[in-house]
């Protein structure tokens, strides 16, 4: 064995971590602060770009509140479409918007509006049951037409007008309301009865197409007839209505107050 050979029991020499040696082995090997100074610099520019969004989400909703704050300050209301809440088409809420003294007239109108939709519906399903034996199409065509302009034109004509005017209580919108409604009355009690003029004789089930075709057959008749009864019973409820609104509309001296903005109006067109 030479001297330059390792003694195989010749114990190991320990290695203090701590010396100098050491230090000096560890500094001599590679690096890694320069990927601890990229690590940090990449997570302050997320944060800095963090803070600029929710900075401008903050701005966002204070905008978004300024201009609710300025649309309540104007009087307008945002109509939210709300009903019917399976697929929402239009605004309702009677039990937040309407005064409580209003609410059981404002809930009998919207049964009116409801009615006349399922008068017109059912008026469908009677006139496509003569259509089938044998009275011809036009009929038909006449009552969809009845249904796909009765059923919105109402709800805008009258409807919303009156909703709108006992939640702001304006003198000019119940003056619409009446004009519409006494439009729809008289449809009503016109379609109860359906003399073969204006319209088709047999498109609106009424009492007369109903004796007519009762005799030809008994199942069109009977439908015609349960047309008649809804007809009978949509015109009696908005008598109701209109009567009941009325009282209001002369009993809060909203009379008056119409007469006063419909002259003061008369007066600035004409100046």
């Amino acid at each position: 064995m030479t001297r330059y050979d390792t003694n195989p029991f010749e114990e190991e020499q320990e290695v203090n971590p701590f010396s100098e040696e050491t230090a000096k082995g560890k500094r001599s090997g590679p690096s890694s602060y320069g990927g601890g100074a990229f690590y940090t610099t990449d997570v302050k520019a997320k944060e800095k770009e963090l803070q600029a969004k929710e900075a401008e989400l903050k701005r966002r909703e204070q905008e978004i509140k300024r201009r609710e704050d300025a649309i309540a300050r104007a009087g307008i209301v945002v109509e939210e479409k709300n009903w019917p809440p399976f697929f929402p088409i239009i605004h309702h809420n009677i039990a937040d918007e309407i005064p409580i003294h209003l609410q059981r007239v404002q809930y009998v109108a919207f049964t009116t509006w409801l009615g006349l939709v399922l008068c017109l519906l059912w008026n469908i399903v009677a006139v496509t049951t003569a259509w089938i034996k044998g009275e011809g199409p036009t009929i038909w065509f006449l009552a969809i037409i009845y249904f796909i302009s009765g059923a919105p034109g109402s709800y805008v004509l009258w409807y919303r007008p009156l909703y709108r005017a006992m939640r702001t209580d304006s003198a000019l919108k119940f003056g619409w309301f009446f004009l519409s409604y006494a439009v729809h009355i008289a449809f009503c009690i016109f379609a109860a009865v359906a003399p073969p003029i204006i319209f088709k004789g047999k498109s609106l089930a009424g009492i007369l197409p109903a004796i007519s075709v009762l005799g030809d057959n008994a199942l069109v008749g009977i439908f015609y007839f349960i047309g008649f009864g809804l007809f009978c019973l949509e015109s009696l409820i908005s008598i109701w209505v209109i009567q009941q609104v009325y009282m209001y509309f002369r009993g809060s001296g909203k009379a008056e107050e119409m007469k006063h903005q419909a002259a003061r109006r008369t007066v600035m067109a004409a100046v």
